[in-house]
């Protein structure tokens, strides 16, 4: 049974009837074209029995609902919710605190690495979920019936996901494991609201110099900064190719400025000005460190045998490879041993020092690196 909640009075019932309900599962529907920040419309709470469908356009009172989200005692069941945390956070304020995500329980489990809601439906139930509404219009009223059933199954099967991955971690003994990856997942919701190292994601960046890259750095900040004020997506302010190029060129006028490809003068205009002072206020930054190169063909080999090794750790503790170790890590960890000059000391990764991967994946990586021929 699907409950509509659309009004102050309603939510607030909502709330109390749910104050002592020890798992609620929850999800939320937003969209985020057009915008730099996401705009929630929907939030989907179930207690395995019923659907409260919150519709959030209509509501401007959301303190029992703040209480109820991020009650310690109450267990909110997400899957894959870093996108639901950042558009609670900024929409609402809302900030919970006792989370299960399945598709993290999912991976440690061996199910599936980072596998979808549907995919993981059908793995465990043999269901298959109609997902074409999800990119629908969720901020248009009314929502369609189709749009409400849609909304509803995101929660449906979440309780019972919750039950037999809760079983599974318990049976593989891999509780403490689920619970050191979500509290990475929190410092990585954290990470997302920080992008103050842009530029260093700009593709090409690493082949300018030193005072293109400077440039680059604050022209990636001012861009930040106005994308979040106008609230529109950064490449509808300007895009990453266009200001590696102005970076790299350093224009001194506007006139330079119309000759750079895919941006129209409509926008050199809007923004010319601005991008001029930024370069020349960046020649009085502190210079920026040059960005590595790519890896050569001899340490691309390193990695094909750091991830092989990987591959054999997965297979004996039975989980997905990826959860070991990502690429940005290993390289990372390659590229200290490059340039260390003693033989052993590498920068390893904080989650790799600690808990289950100290004790089996840093091994097996330290065993590739320290092996007589790789870094040669």
């Amino acid at each position: 049974m699907n409950i509509w909640i659309d009004s102050n009075s309603k939510l607030q019932q909502m709330c109390e009837q749910l104050a002592e309900t020890p798992t609620l599962a929850i999800d939320t529907e937003f969209i985020r074209t057009d915008t730099f920040f996401p705009k929630i419309a929907l939030i989907q709470i179930s207690n395995g029995d019923q659907c409260w469908l919150i519709d959030v356009l209509a509501i401007d009172q959301f303190e029992s609902l703040k209480a109820l989200l991020e009650n310690p005692s109450c267990t909110l069941i997400f899957h894959a919710c870093a996108e639901d945390l950042e558009v609670l956070d900024h929409a609402l304020g809302i900030r919970p605190v006792n989370i299960f995500d399945s598709q993290i329980a999912a991976g440690i489990t061996n199910i599936g690495y980072c596998m979808g809601y549907a995919r993981l439906v059908n793995k465990l139930f043999d269901v298959e979920l109609d997902k074409q509404e999800t990119r629908s219009d969720w901020l248009k009223r009314p929502l369609t019936d189709r749009q409400l059933d849609y909304a509803a199954i995101d929660v449906l099967y979440l309780h019972r996901i919750h039950e037999i991955l809760s079983q599974s971690l318990q049976q593989q003994q891999r509780q403490e494991w689920f619970a050191e990856e979500t509290v990475a997942m929190f410092d990585m919701a954290a990470r997302r609201k920080d992008n103050s190292d842009y530029y260093l994601r700009v593709k090409g960046a690493w082949r300018l110099q030193t005072k293109s890259l400077s440039a680059l750095r604050r022209l990636c900040d001012w861009r930040e900064e106005t994308a979040r004020t106008l609230d529109k997506p950064r490449s509808h302010i300007i895009k990453d190719t266009i200001l590696l190029e102005v970076a790299r060129r350093l224009p001194t006028a506007e006139v330079q400025l119309h000759g750079i490809e895919d941006w129209y003068s409509r926008s050199v205009k809007r923004y010319g000005a601005m991008v001029l002072q930024q370069i020349q206020d960046s020649a009085a930054d502190t210079p920026a460190e040059a960005i590595p190169e790519p890896l050569t063909k001899s340490a691309n080999r390193v990695m094909k045998a750091l991830r092989a090794a990987l591959s054999a750790v997965a297979e004996a503790q039975q989980v997905p490879q990826e959860f070991l170790s990502n690429k940005k890590e290993l390289e990372a960890i390659l590229r200290s041993a490059m340039a260390g000059d003693v033989k052993g000391q590498y920068e390893w990764p904080t989650r790799l020092n600690q808990g289950w991967r100290e004790a089996s994946v840093k091994p097996a990586i330290q065993a590739v690196l320290e092996s007589t021929d790789t870094l040669q």
